[in-house]
């Protein structure tokens, strides 16, 4: 047999070299939304496949899997190859706050998962009826411990961010509200508004048209640094409860033992992309991009699972 031959027959016996070969991507990636259409997550993980559709020269498709909070489409993307044609464009709520809210998950939101980068974090606005006498944190706090449980606050459902930015606060500043669930922010909202409420923890897109209306009053923003979209806003941190932060988050993530190669490529196009355009037209939605590195998304994920997990303990909230 000569060499020619000899060398036919070993490549014929390992197709896998072939295709190792290939460059990524070679074909269409999923992301995966771990909820309905129309929401922050979804906003967010559509602008950025669209800009990763141009950067990546392959389609990258939204797959839209929501339902129990974000776990159902969460676990989906987990439990994916991990090839870099899945993807997940992540959210605060089944990424690091349902681990303590739910007795079995069937993910672990820290080893089945390769972060890629935090793209993009949401404050949220503490606004009030115009009927409650309080303008700032510091009057708030007074008026709560002048009559403990007088304050009420509601939000989207028992565990959302809208509710957990309460328990921080009523944790830090030790003080007392009465949490009042609802089926969704818009009619949490709706309920502030109408005065039924007296103060929520709203989302920053959802309560500006509001607060320029005059129907709600702006009293502080709950991230650690002031909003670019209300920069004469205090944070409540700033106003005198050291500590506090809360914020609904975006991020992009592959599932665990997905390759460094991959992950880096999809870093280095993330952060190119929020560094363009893209930061504008993300920035006037209410969103402010991120785009840090994989190392430090991952550690921040752990972080806000410690954060979220003590307040929802301190808080008695069950889990399910």
């Amino acid at each position: 047999m000569n060499k020619i031959n000899c060398l036919c027959i070993i490549l014929a016996l390992c197709p896998v070299a072939t295709q190792a070969a290939d460059p990524y991507p070679s074909r269409p990636i999923r992301m995966i939304v771990a909820y309905p259409p129309g929401g922050g997550t979804d906003q967010v993980g559509r602008v950025m496949a669209e800009q990763l559709t141009q950067t990546l020269g392959q389609q990258v498709v939204i797959d839209n899997r929501g339902g129990a909070t974000g776990n159902i489409g969460t676990e989906l993307a987990a439990r994916a190859a991990p090839d870099g044609y899945t993807l997940l464009m992540g959210n605060v709520a089944p990424n690091a706050v349902n681990v303590s809210l739910f007795k079995k998950l069937g993910f672990d939101p820290v080893k089945d998962f390769a972060p890629v980068s935090l793209v993009a974090i949401t404050p949220n606005i503490l606004v009030a009826h115009p009927s409650v006498p309080v303008k700032t944190i510091k009057e708030l706090i007074a008026l709560a411990k002048a009559k403990p449980g007088a304050l009420n606050f509601p939000s989207a459902g028992v565990g959302s961010s809208s509710h957990l930015a309460g328990e921080l606060l009523k944790s830090l500043a030790g003080i007392s509200m009465v949490h009042i669930p609802f089926k969704g922010g818009g009619p949490a909202l709706v309920a502030t508004i109408a005065g039924e409420v007296q103060i929520m923890f709203a989302t920053m897109p959802a309560a500006m048209p509001h607060v320029k209306s005059g129907k709600v009053r702006p009293v502080a923003v709950t991230t650690t640094k002031r909003s670019q979209a209300m920069p004469e806003l205090p944070t409540i941190a700033e106003s005198g409860v050291k500590g506090y932060d809360a914020a609904t988050w975006y991020g992009l993530l592959a599932p665990a033992g997905t390759s460094k190669a991959i992950v880096d490529r999809l870093h280095g196009d993330t952060v190119k992309i929020l560094a363009g355009p893209t930061r504008q037209r993300l920035e006037a939605q209410g969103f402010e991009p991120d785009g840090g590195t994989p190392a430090a998304f991952a550690a921040y994920i752990k972080s806000e699972i410690t954060k979220w997990a003590k307040v929802i303990k301190d808080a008695g909230i069950p889990a399910e």
